[in-house]
C-alpha cells in the first residue's frame, strides 16, 4: 500500500502532474468551500467584470455546505456534495487558475476537458466520514456570501485531509477504471 502523497495549497502545474487517478492524498493548508449557489454568484460576479471574493489561482475548492459547528468545535459534519451541481460554472474558474475540486461523484466532459486542457485535478472525500474530516479542519471564517448559510463561501484551514485523485491531468478517471474492471470481472 503507497503511502498517501501530501499536498499543499497553491498548488502548480508540476504538483499536478504528480498525481494520478487512484493515488491517495492528505491536503494541508487551505481549501475554499463552495457550493452551487456560491458557484452561481462567482460566475455572474465575472460576467460583470467584477474580481472574485478570493483569489482561484493554485487553490483547491471543497464542495461542502457543513452543519453548524457544536460549542467548542471549529465545524460542524462537513461531508462533501454532489460536485455534478458545479459543473457549469467550473471550466471558468480552471481557466482563472483553480487548480482543483473536492467532491463527491463523477464530473462531465466539460469538466474533465478542462481538468486536462488546464493541469487541474478533481478529488474525491469520502462521503460519510463527515465527522472524520471535520477533524482535520482546524480553522473556518466565512469569506464571501454570508447570506447563503451552510453554503456561504468558507476559507478553511486544514491538516492532512484526506482525499483521493478521481481525474487527473493526463484524462486518468479513476471511477471509468473501476467500471471497467468491474465488467471484465464478469
Amino acid at each position: 500500500m503507497t503511502e498517501p502523497i501530501k499536498i499543499s495549497p497553491p498548488l502548480v502545474d508540476a504538483d499536478i502532474e504528480k498525481l494520478r487517478a487512484g493515488d491517495k492524498v492528505l491536503i494541508t493548508g487551505v481549501l475554499y468551500t463552495a457550493r452551487d449557489a456560491a458557484h452561481k454568484r462567482l460566475i455572474e460576479l465575472l460576467d460583470k467584470g467584477g474580481t472574485l471574493p478570493f483569489d482561484v489561482r493554485g487553490q483547491l475548492i471543497y464542495y461542502v455546505g457543513p452543519t453548524p459547528a457544536k460549542p467548542g468545535a471549529v465545524i460542524g459534519s462537513a461531508g462533501p456534495t454532489t460536485s455534478g451541481r458545479m459543473d457549469a460554472y467550473t471550466p471558468r474558474l480552471i481557466e482563472l487558475g483553480l487548480k482543483g475540486m473536492v467532491g463527491k461523484g463523477a464530473r462531465s466532459k466539460e469538466v474533465l476537458d478542462s481538468i486536462k486542457k488546464h493541469k487541474a485535478v478533481y478529488m474525491a472525500a469520502v462521503g460519510g466520514a463527515a465527522a472524520l474530516i471535520a477533524r482535520s479542519i482546524k480553522k473556518a471564517e466565512i469569506i464571501a456570501y454570508e447570506d447563503l448559510g451552510p453554503e456561504a463561501i468558507r476559507r478553511l484551514e486544514v491538516v492532512d485531509f484526506p482525499a483521493i485523485v478521481v481525474n487527473d491531468a493526463f484524462g486518468g478517471d479513476l471511477f471509468a477504471e473501476g467500471v471497467a474492471k468491474y465488467r471484465k470481472a464478469l
